[in-house]
């Protein structure tokens, strides 16, 4: 069969196969008026065209639909507490699709800050410095906590590194000492009930639960109440049990003070758990001055600072302290030193304050000795007084009557006996080709120190400080010692060259202990009052 042959039988086939009815199907139909349209026969390869396009067309939208599913789904929850909780739903792209306050504190930090759409770095850093505005990571103890939630391990580990690197340097280039806490939280359907139910974070929750795991008699919602600040200082301090509260610890101070809830005051108030007694830290605010406190977090008990510092409120309504008067102020001084007015070439007194105490500094003259007295405002006792001779120097001295003698001629005008006295610290020097002894010591609360000329046994120069604080208590040098050597898990056995030193600083008596062991040197610094332990360093001896 030739070429040609075989094509004729191929195309007959092909038209049985499929035949043209055309024309019949025209035959039967009536005549229609109007323009006729000729139709023609469809391609099979035009089929296929439209087959393919439809299938595209799926195909291209389904692709689309999947990718805007991704971009609106929820691949990670980022949380940031402090004691505002806040929580983040963040897509794949890291984008945030919502932000939500948890508690009120929260809200005023989101307050006018849309963040859905924006990148979940540019909304953490908003969020932060809106903490920082508002005051909630101003001091060192203060901490911030970001967790992640993500059923993506990978993920969780990056964002949570990624974050952490972020929050620190915006504290960083803030100035702000507080600390940052972070975790990756697993996926955990109670968890997430339980934050719910509490108004709380998951990554809030999840600290929680790990305190609970040490003492499961701990309410889930009493610690829902606490900052993470507090939390994260139980769960460094063992969870021993619930603290007080800043709200209480407030309250407390604030009534020993004799201020209670006025609203001219402003008070700060960090927690202190972690300490060897733990505590809250609250400071007072008034127009006369700042006070300072410290309250224990599970006794309510003041430890330190100063009671009914005002005397209340004048017909003006503004809180005014009690106070004696300048006169007042400088009787109480010239009875002290047992001089009389006739006596004094001058006199004046300047009311000012210290350590939030209202105080006269009074200062007179007497023949060629010069006093200075410091009198409280509101009672007129004697805080502290000096006296010095002008023109007291000598020749070379010709005799020395020895340290005792010396220490004798102190306790002597002072007024203290040999077994109330702590000395602190005896000196022998030569001042101007004069020997001197410099002995200061204390008895009770009040703080002494003297010159005395080493020849004749003259007192050359003494001061004396009361401090309030210290009239609250004080453990003493043994049990600062004592104090000290628990901290750091050592007995006296295993220390050398010890020292105790008493002294008072920024309105507090403090002990400072040294010592060494092991090849260690430790410096301890501690709260005279309370046996609080206030600094702790170790270093290589």
């Amino acid at each position: 069969m030739t070429d040609r042959q075989l094509e004729e039988k191929l195309a007959l086939a092909v038209e049985h196969a499929a035949p043209d009815q055309l024309e019949s199907i025209l035959s039967r139909c009536a005549d229609r008026s109007g323009v006729v349209i000729p139709l023609r026969k469809k391609r099979p390869f035009a089929r296929m065209a439209v087959a393919v396009c439809l299938a595209l067309l799926l195909v291209g939208g389904g692709i689309l639909g999947f990718y805007l599913r991704q971009q609106s789904a929820v691949a990670s929850v980022v949380s940031l507490d402090v004691n505002p909780s806040i929580q983040l739903e963040v897509s794949q792209s890291e984008k945030v699709l919502t932000a939500r306050a948890l508690n009120a504190e929260a809200e005023e930090i989101l307050r006018d800050m849309p963040l859905e759409g924006t990148d979940l770095n540019v909304a953490v850093n908003a969020i932060v410095g809106s903490l920082l505005r508002h005051g909630y990571l101003e001091s060192l103890s203060s901490a911030i906590l970001i967790s992640v939630e993500d059923a993506d391990a990978g993920r969780a580990a990056r964002l949570q590194e990624s974050l952490s690197s972020e929050v620190g340097l915006a504290l960083q280039n803030a100035q702000s000492g507080a600390s940052v806490l972070s975790q990756t939280v697993a996926q955990d359907a109670s968890l997430n009930s339980l934050a719910q139910e509490n108004n709380v974070s998951v990554g809030k929750a999840s600290l929680i639960e790990a305190i609970r795991a040490v003492n499961s008699s701990l309410s889930f919602s009493d610690l829902s109440a606490l900052s993470v600040e507090e939390l994260s200082q139980m769960a460094a301090a063992g969870a021993g049990q619930l603290p007080i509260g800043r709200s209480e610890a407030e309250r407390i101070a604030r009534e020993y003070a004799g201020v209670g809830d006025t609203t001219a005051v402003v008070c700060e108030v960090d927690a202190e758990l972690d300490e060897r007694t733990p505590h809250y830290e609250v400071e007072l605010k008034l127009s006369i001055g700042e006070f300072e406190y410290a309250v224990d977090a599970y006794t309510g008990q003041v430890l330190r600072g100063q009671a009914g510092i005002l005397a209340g409120a004048g017909d003006s309504g503004v809180l005014s302290p009690a106070d004696i008067g300048a006169e007042a102020a400088k009787a109480a001084a010239l009875s002290h030193a047992g001089v009389s007015a006739d006596q004094v070439s001058s006199i004046w007194a300047k009311r000012d304050y210290e350590d939030g105490r209202l105080e006269y500094e009074v200062e007179f003259w007497v023949g060629s000795t010069e006093y200075e007295y410091e009198i409280d405002a509101a009672t007129g006792q004697v805080i502290g007084f000096d006296h010095e001779q002008d023109g007291a120097e000598s020749g070379a001295s010709t005799g020395d009557i020895g340290l005792e003698a010396a220490k004798s001629a102190a306790l002597s005008h002072a007024g203290v006996s040999a077994d109330q006295a702590a000395f602190t610290s005896t000196k022998r020097d030569y001042d101007d080709g004069r020997l001197e002894y410099e002995i200061e010591f204390w008895a009770g609360d009040t703080e002494y120190d003297y010159e005395v000329d080493g020849s004749s046994g003259a007192i050359l120069k003494s001061e004396a400080k009361t401090h309030a604080a210290a009239s609250s208590g004080d453990i003493g040098a043994e049990g600062a010692r004592d104090a000290a050597l628990s901290y750091a898990g050592l007995s006296l056995s295993d220390i050398t060259g010890l020292k105790v030193e008493r002294d008072y600083d920024d309105g507090r008596l403090e002990y400072e202990v040294e010592f060494r062991s092991g090849g260690r040197e430790y410096e301890v610094k501690i709260d005279g009052s309370s046996g609080v332990i206030l600094e702790y360093d170790m270093d290589d001896d």
